[in-house]
């Protein structure tokens, strides 16, 4: 519950900063402009029966703004005088058109504060990305130094790879780290520089890898070999009572030789399934009862990373948690690696911050192609996918990076043209500029109605997805 309510404090305070900054760069181009600004408001405030929906609200004297805040955590809005928007006020445009109103201004002028928003947030990531490297710069550990190499699944070795293979780079250039930009590049790639035995070679790809199905295989495409040996010990956990210790190496599970965690994981992670079938608790007690095979580190030949090597070996009979585990701390990455740390002065921030969200940005507009297969649409998540994405504790560096992230898919999102978003009111004006006649009010209900239900089923859709994640159906 702990670790919910963290995740859902930061997701909140997320979302409701890059909101308010959204709305606020409306709200600065309609008074720049002279047009009134009728609502302010943090949140939806639906009315339900003679309640107006809103939490607070509070009208500044000689001011034509009301200040609030809605029950219905979706966002928000800025209610602009003589414009059709979420707040379907058709009566509004019944009346005479008025010099403050938003349906008098230049063409020029209601662009500028449509765009407002998305300008707002797109600006604010990079921002954001800037004062994070100039705060805590920039760390990570470069492919071509991970000595030990990298296991892959069946798919990879199928192209020529092989396990423990050190990645370097493509035809476009070197990796820089093991993150979603290294699956890029290999699912577009034709051809990957590798380290093969203290030997550089070439693999040939075809260049149109699916990236979708590299990043959702079991076991991955490809990870980083991280040795299975034991970083810490429970207390009373079945790893304590089987006398397996800190430095020890797990060498198989149930008859499997397992070399790596990435291995041991993909064993427990098939028990994890046959646990669904379990119909008795002597059915789940039998899943559980695991034999393992171990080496005590001064067992271990020094720098030894296989399980080739004659090694003495105990073996003990375990009964794993309710959640199959062993009851031990994982040795990780920077067991092994020693980070790259770059540091950035001030003003060395910005260029570089800018670069960082350019290719974020780059790379969620090249991976959006697979929302429209079927394993995209099941991929799709709502707010419940994106919480998770916050850490488990609060870790100012992960907040303002997945701050930072949201805000820049908020700009992107926000400027597709399809009606109810900003972009949809920009593609409108667009072809008044180009035409030099306005779309009827009329045209421009039924365009709303039409983008107000799209995002409906969207949102319902990724909602659904997240339900149907956590009752284990997908």
């Amino acid at each position: 519950m702990e670790i919910f309510l963290i995740k859902l404090l930061q997701f909140l305070l997320a979302i409701s900063l890059l909101v308010l900054l959204h709305e606020g760069g409306h709200f600065f181009f309609s008074k720049l402009f002279g047009v009134r600004v009728e609502k302010f408001y943090m949140f939806f405030d639906i009315g339900i029966g003679k309640w107006d929906g809103s939490l607070f609200k509070f009208k500044p004297k000689n001011s034509d703004t009301q200040y609030g805040m809605g029950w219905l955590p979706l966002g928000g809005y800025c209610k602009i005088a003589g414009m059709i928007d979420e707040s379907f006020d058709t009566e509004q445009m019944k009346q005479p058109e008025q010099p403050w109103e938003f349906r008098s201004k230049p063409a020029w002028q209601r662009l500028l504060i449509m765009i407002g928003g998305v300008l707002v947030n797109f600006l604010l990531a990079l921002f954001i990305y800037s004062m994070v490297l100039f705060t805590w710069g920039d760390e990570y550990i470069a492919t071509k130094d991970m000595k030990m190499g990298m296991k892959f699944n069946q798919e990879a070795k199928s192209y020529g790879f092989r396990d423990g293979d050190i990645l370097i780079g493509t035809e476009e250039g070197d990796f820089k780290d093991f993150s979603a930009d290294l699956f890029r590049d290999i699912s577009v790639a034709h051809e990957v520089r590798i380290i093969r035995d203290g030997k550089p070679m070439k693999i040939a790809l075809p260049g149109d890898i699916n990236l979708l199905g590299m990043l959702k295989a079991t076991p991955n495409f490809c990870r980083p070999f991280i040795p299975a040996e034991i970083d810490s010990v429970l207390p009373d956990s079945p790893a304590q009572k089987a006398g397996i210790r800190r430095g020890d190496k797990i060498l198989a599970i149930n008859g499997t030789a397992v070399d790596s965690w990435n291995e041991f994981t993909q064993q427990t992670g098939r028990l994890a399934d046959q646990m669904t079938e379990a119909k008795t608790s002597a059915d789940s007690l039998r899943l559980r009862t695991a034999t393992v095979v171990f080496a005590h580190k001064e067992a271990l030949p020094a720098g030894n990373d296989s399980v080739a090597a004659p090694i003495a070996a105990d073996t003990a009979t375990v009964v794993l948690t309710p959640e199959l585990q062993l009851g031990v701390g994982m040795t990780s990455i920077l067991s092994y690696y020693e980070p790259m740390k770059i540091k950035y002065g001030f003003f060395e921030s910005f260029p570089a911050g800018i670069t960082y969200g350019w290719n974020v940005l780059g790379g969620y507009v090249g991976d959006l192609k697979y929302l429209f297969s079927a394993d995209g649409a099941k991929s799709l998540g709502g707010f419940g996918a994106i919480g998770s994405l916050f850490p488990p504790v609060w870790d100012w560096h992960m907040f303002w990076l997945m701050t930072a992230f949201l805000s820049i898919i908020l700009a992107f999102m926000n400027i597709l043209p399809i009606p109810a978003l900003d972009g949809g009111h920009v593609l409108f004006l667009f072809y008044e500029m180009i035409t030099g006649r306005k779309p009827s009010e009329n045209f421009m209900i039924r365009a709303e109605y039409v983008g107000f239900g799209i995002l409906i089923l969207l949102m319902v859709v990724a909602n659904l997805n997240d339900i149907l994640r956590w009752l284990g159906y997908m």
